[in-house]
């Protein structure tokens, strides 16, 4: 399992400025990060571990990069992707696939054959964002465009689509 000390070589061999922050308390996932770090929600990052049935058949895994308030829903996840069956990755193939916790994946030194995508939601300015890094214990702090400017991922829209029309309700006839 990769941890805090591989991504912190990791960021120092690529001279990227960044943070190790010890927590006060153990996380259970990264969506206990805001509150772990005093930080808005929409600034800390999430990865969340997807199982894609492709058009052909074949079962492939995908992660997407969010914020932890904007937590990707597996219908616009296969929007994006062109795919109609999309479900959450049970725990054994998260940890299998990207070789972190499950529920503290962390976006850095994903392994090469894992698919990636980033929510367009996340922004690339130079205010700190947080993300987990494989231990309880430990979280990553750097610059929004450090981190984006580092995943290898595609950006897409995962916006769920509103339902287009009146949103009244219309009785039946009998």
């Amino acid at each position: 399992m990769k941890d805090a000390l591989a991504i912190h070589r990791w960021l120092l061999a690529h001279q990227v400025h960044h943070e190790i922050v010890r927590l006060p308390r153990p996380m259970t996932c990264v969506d206990e990060l805001p509150d772990a770090v005093s930080a808005a929600p929409e600034r800390c990052v999430a990865v969340t571990v997807f199982e894609v049935a492709t058009r052909i058949g074949r079962e492939v895994v995908v992660a997407v990069v969010s914020a932890v308030s904007d937590p990707p829903q597996p219908g616009a996840v296969g929007g994006a992707l062109g795919v109609r069956n999309v479900r959450l990755a049970p725990d054994f193939l998260v940890n299998s696939a990207t070789d972190y916790a499950a529920g503290l994946v962390s976006p850095l030194l994903l392994p090469d054959g894992l698919a990636m995508v980033v929510d367009d939601r996340l922004r690339a300015d130079a205010d700190a964002i947080f993300t987990a890094t494989g231990e309880r214990h430990t979280a990553l702090t750097m610059r929004a465009l450090d981190l984006l400017t580092l995943l290898r991922g595609k950006t897409v829209n995962l916006r769920v689509p509103r339902p287009r029309g009146s949103r009244q309700a219309v009785a039946t006839r009998h």
